[in-house]
């Protein structure tokens, strides 16, 4: 069942706020990521591919946490606990955005090899 965000993950979600994202391995242990992320609705969402381990471990196992820290004040932070959904994202639309939003420019080109998806981090629990 997904529950709403709280008014502090929406804002840090809405800001340049960088995500760890975690996801878990074949042998069930950690494997974390830093990444861009950007909220539609109560739904936070980032960009991966299909070839790079946080992609292969959501295709395998969709539980994910995503935790954010306030730059502002480090003591006050917010873990999503939730699952992923992965959608096709050829043209790396998201990633275009995300780019404008922390950087203000356009993402250098994907390797021939990616497969671009978008993630999608439906809230479960949101600490």
């Amino acid at each position: 069942m997904t529950v709403p965000l709280s008014d502090t993950a929406r804002r840090l979600l809405d800001a340049k706020t960088f995500a760890t994202v975690a996801t878990l391995n074949p042998d069930g242990s950690p494997q974390t990521s830093v990444v861009w992320v950007k909220r539609e609705g109560d739904v936070a969402v980032f960009t991966t591919t299909r070839q790079r381990k946080k992609g292969r471990n959501l295709m395998r196992d969709p539980r994910i946490s995503v935790t954010l820290v306030d730059p502002e004040d480090p003591y006050t932070h917010v873990e999503i606990r939730g699952r992923a959904e992965l959608t096709d994202d050829p043209p790396n639309a998201l990633g275009t955005e995300l780019s404008h939003k922390y950087l203000g420019v356009d993402p250098p080109p994907d390797p021939e090899w990616a497969e671009r998806v978008q993630v999608r981090v439906q809230p479960e629990h949101v600490v």
